[in-house]
């Protein structure tokens, strides 16, 4: 047999086989296979930011709005508290209907909060009687009813809050919440 023909030296210009890697480095480190550190903590970063402004923009917002018109208040004497008469504007949103659930009023003193729901249509119109200075400026009371896209509708509630007229006169927020079903968000109204 002849022996077989000797291998010509290798051209130092083709291309050479890969070696074998080594085992430790065949599946790599985090160091190697993984973004590095400071660039995974911006783009982090500005994924928050535009979540946190889309949220804000996107958040919930009542269907409706409104304001407190006018404020009224009567001291029932001997008795440490006030009637008070809130005139209330409220305007349907541009879509939906508002459909009241409920309402309540809230007195922050700076101290002490009180909450309470008005009074019904019966017991306003006896407290008018009463008092004919909650009835200066008095609208027809407002009921809970839902409020059509558009259409804008006025109303006065009677509160009591357990204060002096003193005390009521230095108030540092008068509140309106109307609660609403299938809204998110109460539509809360502040007194001027």
């Amino acid at each position: 047999m002849p022996p077989p023909p000797p291998v010509p030296p290798a051209d130092p210009s083709s291309p050479q086989p890969h070696p074998l890697p080594h085992m430790g480095e065949e599946f790599g480190t985090a160091e190697k296979n993984l973004p590095p550190t400071k660039l995974v903590l911006i783009v982090i970063g500005v994924a928050v930011a535009v979540l946190a402004i889309l949220a804000f923009i996107l958040r919930a917002k009542p269907s409706a709005s409104g304001s407190i018109d006018a404020v009224e208040s009567v001291e029932l004497i001997g008795q440490n508290s006030v009637l008070v008469a809130i005139n209330v504007s409220l305007q349907g949103g541009e879509k939906t209907s508002f459909k009241m659930r409920s309402i309540t009023a809230t007195l922050d003193t700076g101290t002490e909060t009180h909450e309470d729901e008005p009074a019904s249509a019966v017991d306003a119109d006896r407290y008018f009687q009463a008092f004919p200075t909650l009835k200066q400026k008095a609208l027809p009371t407002l009921k809970i009813q839902t409020i059509e896209p558009g259409v804008k509708n006025k109303g006065t509630i009677i509160v009591s809050f357990p204060v002096t007229a003193a005390g009521f006169a230095s108030k540092k927020s008068l509140k309106v919440t109307l609660q609403a079903y299938g809204e998110p968000e109460p539509l809360v109204l502040v007194a001027p």
